[in-house]
C-alpha cells in the first residue's frame, strides 16, 4: 500500500481518465497514477490489465463503473478478479467495506457547502480512508482544513484547468491532484 504515497511523493499529478479515448494518451504521460472514472462490467478488466501492462497503478471510481451494483459483493468481485490498485468512492459504507477486505481505499468528497465540509471531516474520521479527493479541488483554505482536522493525504480534483491551480493547490498542502486536462497531465 506504501507504493500510493511514493508515487504521489515522485509524481503528485494523477491523470483521471473520464473517457475510454484519453486511456492511450493517460499511458503515455509521465504520471504513475490514473484515476478511472469510466467503464462498466464489460471493459473493466481490459482496462485494468492494459493500464497495468502500461506501468500504471489504477485507481477505479465505483461508484461510476456501469454494470456493477454499488455494494460489498460487487467490491469483492472487482477486488478479487479484476485487480485494481484500489477504488474511489463517495459511499462511507463502501469506504468501511474497502479497508476491512484490504483493499485501499480513497474517498471522494464533494464540498460545496460548510455544511458538506463539516460532515465530510466527521465521515472521514469514522471510515479512515487511505486518502481523501476533495472536489472541487481549488480551495486552498479547504485543502488546509481538511489536512489539519483528519491527518489524511488530499487529492485536489475537479476544475484543475492549469499549472497555476495545480502549484496552488499542492502549496495549500495537497499530496497530489487529479485532472482530466492532458496538458496538465505532463506538467
Amino acid at each position: 500500500m506504501n507504493t500510493f504515497y511514493e508515487k504521489i511523493q515522485d509524481t503528485p499529478i494523477i491523470a483521471a481518465v473520464s473517457h475510454l479515448e484519453k486511456l492511450e494518451g493517460a499511458l503515455k504521460s509521465p504520471c504513475e497514477i490514473i484515476f478511472l472514472l469510466t467503464g462498466n462490467i464489460l471493459n473493466l478488466r481490459e482496462i485494468v490489465k492494459k493500464a497495468k501492462d502500461g506501468g500504471k497503478d489504477i485507481y477505479i471510481h465505483l461508484d461510476l463503473m456501469e454494470g456493477f451494483s454499488k455494494d460489498a459483493i460487487a467490491l469483492k468481485y472487482i477486488h478479487e478478479n479484476i485487480k485494481p490498485d484500489g477504488i474511489i468512492t463517495t459511499k462511507s459504507n463502501l469506504v468501511k467495506q474497502a479497508k476491512e477486505m484490504g483493499i485501499f481505499a480513497i474517498q471522494r468528497l464533494f464540498v460545496i457547502d460548510s455544511l458538506s465540509l463539516e460532515t465530510g471531516i466527521k465521515s472521514i474520521r469514522t471510515t479512515k480512508p487511505n486518502a481523501i479527493e476533495i472536489l472541487p479541488g481549488i480551495m486552498p483554505k479547504v485543502i488546509k482544513k481538511i489536512n489539519q482536522e483528519t491527518k489524511i493525504p488530499v487529492i485536489a480534483g475537479g476544475l484543475i484547468n492549469d499549472k497555476e491551480d495545480v502549484i496552488e493547490s499542492l502549496k495549500a498542502g495537497a499530496a497530489a491532484v487529479s485532472t482530466s486536462k492532458e496538458e496538465n497531465w505532463f506538467l
